[in-house]
């Protein structure tokens, strides 16, 4: 065999071979490795999108969160608020019942005074009647002097 003859088939069969592997190993091979290489960039690109997301509502919730405890401080001295002016109101209407019952209480003991006067003024006025009977040594009617023992009774 002539060298030159093998090395031309040899030339070929690499040519051959390059075209092989060019068209069915090192083409889909580097379509594989591009559509892979894509993939990774749109994950890289989805995550970096989700940790700016993820920051955003962190920021939100920071926000929120803040907002909710303005708004619970708020409530709070509002309900303060509020459970003051119950307790003043209450204070309030106690006083003034307190007066009322007061009130009721010395009208009360007025009214048993003057009874209690008028109870005694008419025992005083019987025992001075009785007193003045024995000391005149005869009988008094009572119905008969009514006026008289009025008088007296006013007068004590």
């Amino acid at each position: 065999m002539n060298i030159t003859a093998t090395l031309l088939a040899q030339i070929v069969a690499f040519v051959l071979l390059i075209w092989f592997v060019n068209k069915y190993l090192w083409g889909p091979l580097t379509t594989m490795m591009a559509e892979r290489q894509k993939r990774i960039d749109d994950g890289l690109a989805a995550a970096e999108k989700g940790k700016h997301e993820l920051e955003l509502a962190e920021k939100g919730a920071i926000e929120k969160l803040v907002e909710a405890k303005h708004k619970a401080a708020e409530i709070i001295a509002q309900s303060e608020k509020r459970a003051g002016e119950i307790v003043e109101e209450a204070k309030s209407n106690a006083r003034v019942e307190g007066e009322r019952l007061l009130n009721a209480a010395r009208a009360e003991i007025d009214q048993e005074a003057n009874r209690a006067r008028e109870t005694l003024r008419a025992s005083v006025a019987s025992i001075a009647i009785a007193g003045a009977g024995k000391i005149l040594n005869k009988e008094i009617n009572e119905s008969a002097h009514a006026d008289l023992m009025n008088d007296l009774a006013k007068q004590i």
